[in-house]
């Protein structure tokens, strides 16, 4: 390959992302469904900018299809690789610069690529939509996160992104660690906190996580939906009405945490642990449960190899974190925005989209014929489930551009024991207030 590495809403129909019903929809034979990648482009450079693992599922898919389009195109890639948080911090400024990439992985949601495209620092992409047919290829849902309107909140207005695998957030376990201790998979809530009691009596601290970054305030708003309806996400996500800071689905999920703290179902070290800390944890061995997300599963199946491990929904609960995957972006300085929408086009082909599920990713426009492992079709049940009962719903950071920030600092909070559950609370109405209080 001749590309370089350098450092660098609506409400969700239910099934919108269910791979029993993705097709190609162009017969199946490799090629674009859209504008061909014509013309002669050799001598031009286009900088690609993402953050997944090189042996992660959607990796995998981006290297494979900068491979198609450096044979198709003639042209060289630029890939540039960086981390999930540098980018959210750094893309205002990064987007706006003769710095910027041609084209970006970047997180959805109200609060990033919503603000990017109110602010103009993202480039709408409604004629590319017309011209390759990508709106054809996202379900009902699916688009929610890829539109956005000029207050840019999520669900209307101009596509700014193109979605292309599915994600959402469950509970991995250590099955091998559970059968030495003779300890049941937990099934339900009570069996949760029955689990792990049971692996602290054994000197065994049961939950790795990370309230630095994003396992923790996921895991606090998954304990909030399993309190909530969809009236309450939608409250939350849209704004349609004042969120209760002192109600039920907030009041379980911090007053839980802190109780789990206290009684060693989570380490305090788990302050100033990253997610990449926490998930090396459990793929070491070392905890027996791990909530995060769906995008980790690849890199699961490739580096645990010393035991048998599990994934399951969080029980008793409807709803759960999830969505349409992270968006191909372009932005305004980009210097290739033509390249960069055929590039963003070969991500959806079948053959790209086909190893994103069998490398343990969930593709938006595969064709499932494709996908025939068994730890792939594992994961794509699993998802199937929660759309069955319309749960997606989100993540806790998409309200405001702070707001991610804003949720860990309360996170390491309750861990270090230097605010209450009420307390925590109170910080993070003030932080969601002083941005939202506007758009209502």
């Amino acid at each position: 390959m001749k590309y370089r590495i350098t450092a660098a809403t609506a409400v969700l129909a239910a099934g919108a992302l269910s791979l029993t019903a993705c097709s190609s929809g162009d017969g199946g034979d490799g090629g674009s469904s859209g504008a061909p990648a014509d013309g002669d482009y050799t001598g031009e450079t286009l900088t690609v900018m993402h953050y997944e693992g090189e042996e992660s599922a959607m990796g995998k898919a981006w290297n494979l299809a900068i491979e198609i389009f450096e044979e198709e195109t003639g042209a060289t890639v630029d890939l540039q690789t960086t981390a999930f948080e540098d980018l959210n911090a750094s893309a205002q400024q990064l987007f706006d610069s003769s710095d910027a990439p041609d084209v970006s992985e970047y997180n959805k949601g109200n609060g990033t690529a919503g603000q990017l495209a109110a602010t103009g620092v993202i480039l709408p992409l409604d004629e590319a939509y017309e011209t390759y047919g990508w709106a054809d290829k996202l379900s009902a849902g699916i688009d929610t996160i890829a539109k956005y309107d000029e207050n840019g909140v999520m669900g209307s207005g101009s596509w700014y992104g193109v979605p292309n695998y599915g994600e959402f957030v469950f509970l991995y376990f250590n099955q091998d660690m559970f059968d030495e201790y003779g300890i049941e998979v937990p099934t339900d809530a009570a069996g949760i906190e029955a689990a792990m009691q049971a692996f602290v009596d054994e000197g065994v601290t049961p939950l790795t996580t990370s309230a630095q970054e994003y396992p923790m305030g996921q895991l606090w708003y998954q304990l909030a939906l399993s309190q909530a309806d969809r009236s309450w996400v939608d409250a939350y996500q849209l704004y349609t009405e004042e969120v209760d800071w002192t109600g039920p689905e907030v009041s379980y999920a911090s007053g839980t945490l802190e109780d789990w703290v206290g009684k060693g179902y989570i380490s305090k070290d788990a302050s100033g642990m990253t997610a990449e800390d926490a998930g090396l944890a459990f793929i070491n061995g070392d905890a027996p449960m791990f909530y995060s997300g769906s995008w980790w599963y690849g890199r699961m199946l490739e580096d645990v190899t010393d035991f048998e491990f599990g994934i399951a929904n969080w029980p008793d609960t409807t709803l759960t974190p999830g969505s349409g995957g992270n968006i191909w972006v372009v932005p305004v300085e980009s210097k290739q925005p033509e390249l960069a929408e055929v590039f963003i086009d070969i991500t959806m082909r079948p053959e790209v989209q086909a190893l994103l599920g069998e490398s343990g990713g969930l593709p938006v426009a595969a064709d499932t014929a494709d996908i025939t492992d068994p730890d792939a079709q594992k994961l794509i049940e699993l998802f199937n489930e929660v759309n069955e009962r319309d749960g997606l719903s989100f993540y806790p950071d998409w309200p405001t551009p702070t707001f991610y920030g804003d949720l860990n600092s309360v996170m390491q909070g309750i861990v270090n024991g230097d605010v209450t559950a009420d307390e925590a609370n109170t910080q993070l109405m003030d932080y969601y207030e002083s941005y939202v209080a506007d758009l209502r």
